[in-house]
């Protein structure tokens, strides 16, 4: 246990290879949690998450049939989208565990500050925009976003510290590969 909370902690040095290697596999670990919690959002946007898109989608078609006609397959594809986006994340998070690389990290680095970014201004504008009750994420929700997408920031630091370590090492006991 000791050393998977060396390895999850971004600011621990990182000396030898199966340190680098757990280190590395600490954004696997955030990946997981990632789908995890993808999971639970799209449990929640399947029930009523979908009845409420659908009815804010007809509203805004403003009367136009076209429009709300697709408002059930535009909500239908919102979830298979949001279904595809945990099973991608999913396999990468097993490619980071079975070999653990920069690229992923730094990927999931982005990510996260880009949603943590709109959180933070989905926060901030709860109040300017005009959307449904049904529509509003709940400040319990927002919260353990937030909390979720800290906790995934910091693993992939050090996923990222991990893996870069274990770059050096291979290229030091492999010099001209």
């Amino acid at each position: 246990m000791a050393d998977w909370l060396k390895a999850i902690n971004p600011t621990a040095p990182i000396n030898t290879r199966p340190e680098a290697v757990a280190a590395a596999r600490a954004s696997a670990l955030a990946i997981a949690l990632g789908v995890a919690f993808g999971i639970f959002g799209v449990i929640k946007t399947m029930g009523a998450g979908t009845e409420a898109m659908e009815a804010m989608m007809v509203e805004n078609a403003q009367g136009d049939p076209e429009v709300a006609g697709m408002a059930g397959v535009m909500a239908s594809a919102a979830v298979f989208f949001s279904i595809a986006m945990v099973v991608v994340q999913a396999i990468l998070g097993l490619v980071q565990w079975a070999k653990p690389n920069r690229f992923i990290p730094i990927l999931f680095i982005v990510l996260v500050a880009l949603g943590l970014a709109s959180t933070f201004y989905g926060l901030m504008m709860v109040n300017q925009v005009n959307v449904p009750a049904g529509m509003q994420a709940s400040i319990w929700l927002s919260a353990l976003s937030l909390v979720v997408l800290l906790v995934e920031l910091v693993l992939h630091i050090a996923g990222f510290r991990g893996a870069s370590k274990l770059a050096q090492l291979n290229k030091a006991e492999f010099p001209n590969s």
